[in-house]
């Protein structure tokens, strides 16, 4: 029987790496493409080379993708710049990973008969929601070049699934927390910061009153729903990937049980994120299953 292949861009981040390790347990060959701007060898050194095949390549610049793609079956486009304030700085630099980066990811997929391409969008596409819990169907509102540039690339995701018949996914993370989350604050800031703090002993800093609340989702539930999406006939659709719950950061802070000290509010951060999950609940037969609590205290133990 032959072996699935599966192409992870961005495989030696926090969350690649780990969906390189569900699929290598349910028995795919992967290749990991990563720039290492905020990836680690040190996240996939774990894996047997026949299993796992790692090239350093950043996709907004090769003109040469198409080698790596041969003979794919999946492509995971998780390869991105993520956070909002370098954005506003450089946006340019953002658009090219992140929109030409895509266009590039995408060229190199449509060569190729794969069965399915997942785009790690965005929940910054929602901006300061009025509606919660929040759907796919709700107002786009795009508040920073972060948040442009990711909806940018999952619009050219979704008109490559019309024009061109190419199996695409797009997923609409919202707080994605779990082992290897980069302390840095790239996708998960306060609990990377809560973290990171905690292990040097310093007190939590909490933005605000800590009232405002995040929807939370463990990494390994995100990789099960990429998983189950895979093994699915869906095509052309845009899903939230979320808990479902939000937890406010003072919940956080309670289970990370440190000192606390409050910090200036920032401008621009909504008060509230919560994903309407039913959508993907519905068509895959997916649901998380890790609980807030449970997920960090699996951290603080690593």
């Amino acid at each position: 029987m032959r072996v699935s292949k599966s192409i992870i861009t961005g495989g030696a981040g926090f969350i690649g790496s780990n969906l390189a390790d569900h699929l290598v347990r349910i028995g795919h060959k992967v290749v990991v493409l990563d720039n290492f701007v905020s990836g680690k060898k040190s996240n996939i050194s774990h894996h047997n080379k026949k299993k796992v095949k790692l090239f350093k390549i950043d996709i907004s610049k090769s003109k040469k993708l198409e080698k790596y793609f041969r003979g794919a079956d999946y492509v995971f486009h998780l390869a991105a710049l993520a956070q909002i304030i370098p954005s506003i700085k450089n946006p340019k630099k953002y658009f090219m990973n992140n929109v030409k980066g895509t266009l590039n990811v995408l060229e190199a997929a449509k060569k190729e008969k794969i069965k399915k391409f997942i785009y790690a969008a965005s929940s910054s596409c929602y901006g300061n929601p009025k509606k919660f819990p929040t759907s796919e169907k709700d107002k786009i509102d795009l508040k920073h070049p972060y948040a442009v540039t990711k909806f940018m690339g999952e619009e050219l995701v979704m008109k490559y699934a019309t024009v061109y018949k190419m199996p695409n996914i797009s997923f609409r993370f919202f707080n994605v927390y779990g082992p290897r989350l980069s302390t840095s604050g790239q996708y998960s800031a306060v609990i990377g910061k809560f973290l990171s703090q905690t292990k040097s002993k310093k007190a939590l800093t909490i933005v605000g009153d800590g009232k405002q609340t995040r929807d939370f989702i463990h990494v390994d539930d995100l990789a099960n729903a990429f998983i189950k999406v895979i093994k699915s006939k869906l095509v052309n659709k845009i899903y939230n990937l979320g808990s479902g719950k939000s937890t406010s950061i003072n919940t956080i802070a309670k289970i990370f049980k440190g000192k606390r000290r409050h910090i200036a509010i920032r401008p621009g951060e909504p008060r509230t994120s919560l994903a309407n999950i039913t959508k993907l609940k519905k068509d895959i037969n997916w649901k998380p299953k890790i609980s807030i609590q449970s997920g960090i205290k699996n951290l603080l133990d690593c």
